[in-house]
């Protein structure tokens, strides 16, 4: 017999296969190992479902078959006794790796079921690496915990129990019902292997050395990319199950998206909504951009296979939890749904998912946020990171990070095949993080995946990069000349925005009335300006509590989360026929560039960018309907030019000048594109297309190029992290509240997280970090204050330079 069951005598009566458990949850009854089997194969097919053959899988008939098989057997090793013991309530751990154990099973099985080579070779590469992977250098991948130097006997056959006795591994009884089970899931005969064949150990270590040498050297991209899709498959099926989460089905966004639009579609509109393939979309702030990049992603959903996903990426989490917000309002609900499901992916999501929760439910008379909120709020963020939901809101990082592949993120990979990507505010990023993202709409491409990009201030040479990095013709639809109003008088101010004069003309606008946006390029400025004129703001307004707001990074999460709030109620779009002066004051920094529908009587903002420059013109007189028609956007010199290059800088206030120069004073559509063009015109336009290009390659050879597909790429992760993370920090002054409110009796880590604030790693020694290993957290010194957020001690190292949040 090929089973461990003739290696040793047992320590407890044999079990049956029913006994055999998956899980040690629910502690009432844990899951079985046939149970959690089926549910994980059954899953595959909600997969499928969703990506089919699309992309590079058109040409792939065999391999959701493949991905199947391994579902079944993925887990088979857990039926070792090890396994089992360190399921009960404090028992010590196995030691071993059950996905190792799993091979013996997929030996055993194979070849009754006449599986050729390739099937074997990618089921049990799958088996084996949904968990750790076959190679690398941290230690813990599978050639580091197997080698010549282990004993496979002790392992996985007789293992010693440490009173000198020994532990069967997998007893004769459910070594047989659990081979005749998979045997019949997997619609084959039960192996009959003859008396000599070797064990379960013996077979395991020869099918993990197959895979370890198979795996050793590269291949071909195009046959390491199909196998991190396989794996991405089997995780995502894995992960699904175990939370007993259904993929959705239902889409958020109706076919008829642009029959239920209360209004007709502008020309620009109209033509996004008819083009097949993928987009760019060029139209002023306020002119219904994003309704045209609905409208495009509603027509390809026609066309494409399966259940495409629609993932709406932003750079900015002010900008990602307002259209969430909105998506969840004007979109479908599912069938017996108040709103729309709409995913949200980035870094504090859960905590504004708790945030929902407690208002949920202090508006059904209960009050505060629960531990138990706190774990449901959880499970619903984790369904959020195994995408469940068909329509998203993400920062292009989040996806990004799907090219480290391996267990942890090729799940994320498998999801961005047959989707559809909108792009909203493409121009916001600098040319590095641009090229990066080029280099993944080629990658999108080749796995059937669509792409829209959208924006009120793209360059040609930024319009040609994308158009480069597709294969598939893009088309470009401009908003026709007029479709935006008039809505700005520019001014262009010598004196910095923090220079007397400039204060005082900023505290006139206050007492006269008008809302005014501040605008400066780093936190630091903008916290001394608005110390310099909440008061007065607040004065003007004497019976309104948010009269002064400021908004940048270096918040706790509850503290921005409630300013994110109120700016928005604040400040909203001005109505038709709306004529009263609305007065109250926002200084922010970039975080209200993008996607948010605020409104404002006045602007005054530092010198930055061009593309900046225009986005935040386009927070102020939003659509042209305050009652004095245009109305003043200053934009003011500024010498220091961080976070932003320098050149990038001079040439903005060059190209600034030179449009005034020519009579153009408005910030029309046409004078934007003039802007543009001037900017990118130049030595610096030509250095950051090249920058952008080398990124671009850079990335794909380095990145997006699986030619390893199961080694190990921590270092990846670590050198995308360095690229593009924050980190969350603890302000020392919190540190007991944290403690209490994440391991109290009642504690939550997640009721804990809105007192954390993003910083970047580089400004970890500007706050004095020290990392808490209790609470397994960074903690800053610092002044914090609610309103104006955290800023460095008296005694802070010299600052480190700011970059763009």
């Amino acid at each position: 017999m090929n089973s461990a069951s003739a290696e040793g005598p047992a320590r407890r009566p044999v079990r049956v296969l029913t006994d055999v458990r998956a899980k040690s949850e629910p502690r009432s009854d844990p899951e079985r190992l046939t149970t959690h089997s089926r549910t994980v194969h059954d899953t595959v097919a909600q997969i499928e479902e969703r990506v089919g053959s699309a992309g590079v899988l058109v040409a792939e008939p065999y391999f959701w078959e493949r991905v199947r098989r391994a579902a079944l057997l993925h887990d088979a090793g857990k039926v070792a006794e090890g396994f089992q013991n360190q399921l009960r309530p404090g028992a010590r751990p196995w030691g071993q790796r059950h996905e190792v154990l799993s091979l013996a099973y997929l030996d055993l099985l194979a070849s009754a079921a006449g599986w050729g080579d390739e099937d074997r070779l990618l089921i049990g590469s799958l088996v084996a690496t949904h968990h750790r992977s076959l190679h690398g250098s941290t230690g813990r991948t599978l050639s580091d915990l197997y080698n010549p130097h282990t004993d496979w006997d002790e392992a996985f056959t007789a293992t010693s129990d440490g009173a000198g006795g020994t532990e069967v591994q997998v007893p004769r009884g459910v070594h047989r019902e659990w081979v005749a089970w998979l045997a019949g899931a997997l619609g084959t005969d039960p192996p009959q292997p003859p008396p000599d064949a070797p064990n379960l150990a013996a077979r395991a270590r020869r099918e993990l050395e197959y895979l370890l040498d198979a795996w050793r050297r590269p291949v071909k991209a195009r046959r390491g990319l199909l196998a991190v899709l396989a794996q991405g498959a089997l995780t995502l099926a894995d992960h699904a199950g175990s939370a007993h989460v259904r993929l959705q089905r239902h889409m958020p966004l109706p076919p008829d998206y642009t029959a239920r639009l209360p209004f007709p579609l502008h020309a620009h509109q109209r033509r996004a909504a008819e083009a097949d393939g993928h987009l760019v979309l060029v139209s002023p702030t306020g002119s219904g951009k994003t309704e045209g990049g609905l409208a495009w992603a509603a027509r390809q959903l026609e066309s494409m296979p399966g259940l495409p996903r629609l993932v709406w990426t932003l750079p900015y989490r002010a900008s990602l939890n307002a259209i969430r917000l909105r998506f969840r309002r004007e979109l479908a609900p599912e069938p017996g749904k108040r709103a729309a499901d709409i995913g949200l992916l980035h870094g504090t999501v859960a905590h504004v998912l708790l945030t929902e929760a407690v208002e949920e439910d202090c508006a059904a008379g209960r009050e505060g946020a629960s531990a138990t909120q706190a774990r449901r709020s959880r499970v619903r963020a984790d369904a959020m990171r195994l995408f469940t939901q068909r329509m998203r809101v993400a920062t292009p990082h989040q996806l990004l990070r799907a090219a480290i592949a391996g267990p942890a993120y090729s799940s994320v990979l498998l999801e961005q095949a047959n989707s559809l990507f909108v792009m909203d505010e493409l121009h916001a990023y600098d040319p590095e993080t641009f090229g990066r993202i080029c280099a993944a709409m080629g990658l999108w491409e080749r796995l059937g995946s669509r792409v829209a990009v959208l924006s009120a201030t793209l360059a040609r040479p930024v319009r040609e990069l994308i158009d480069n990095s597709l294969e598939a013709p893009v088309t470009t639809v401009r908003a026709e000349p007029g479709t935006g109003p008039v809505r700005h008088r520019l001014v262009l101010d010598d004196s910095a925005l923090t220079a007397p004069g400039s204060v005082e003309r900023l505290r006139d606008w206050l007492a006269d009335g008008h809302s005014v946006l501040a605008v400066t390029n780093t936190v630091a400025r903008a916290q001394a300006l608005y110390g310099e004129l909440a008061e007065e703001a607040r004065a003007a307004s004497p019976d309104d509590p948010c009269a002064a707001l400021l908004l940048h990074s270096r918040f706790r999460n509850r503290d921005r989360d409630a300013i994110e709030k109120e700016l928005l109620r604040r400040h909203p779009e001005r109505e038709p026929g709306e004529t009263g002066r609305r007065g109250g004051l926002v200084v922010a920094t970039q975080a209200v560039e993008v996607s948010l529908q605020l409104d404002f009587d006045r602007g005054a903002v530092e010198c930055a960018p061009v593309e900046a420059v225009a986005q935040r013109a386009g927070r102020v007189n939003r659509r042209g309907r305050h009652p004095e028609g245009p109305v003043e956007f200053r934009v003011h010199a500024q010498t220091e030019h961080l976070p932003y290059a320098r050149e990038a800088m001079e040439t903005a206030w060059s190209a600034l000048g030179q449009l005034v120069g020519a009579g153009a004073d408005t910030l029309s559509e046409q004078d934007i594109d003039r802007l543009l063009e001037l900017a990118y015109d130049t030595p610096w336009g030509k250095k950051w297309e090249r920058a952008a290009r080398v990124a671009r390659d850079g990335f794909a050879a380095e990145f997006l190029t699986f030619t390893d597909p199961f080694h190990d790429r921590t270092e990846f992760a670590d050198r995308l992290s360095e690229r593009f993370d924050t980190v969350e920090v603890l302000h020392h002054e919190d540190v007991e509240e944290y403690r209490s409110l994440a391991r109290g009796k009642q504690g939550d880590p997640l009721l804990a997280s809105g007192l954390l604030i993003p910083l970047r790693w580089s400004q970890l020694r500007q706050y004095d970090a020290v990392f808490d290993r209790s609470l397994r957290v960074q903690v800053v010194r610092g002044v914090y204050d609610r309103d104006t957020g955290l800023r460095p001690g008296a005694a802070s190292p010299a600052l480190v330079p700011e970059t763009v949040l």
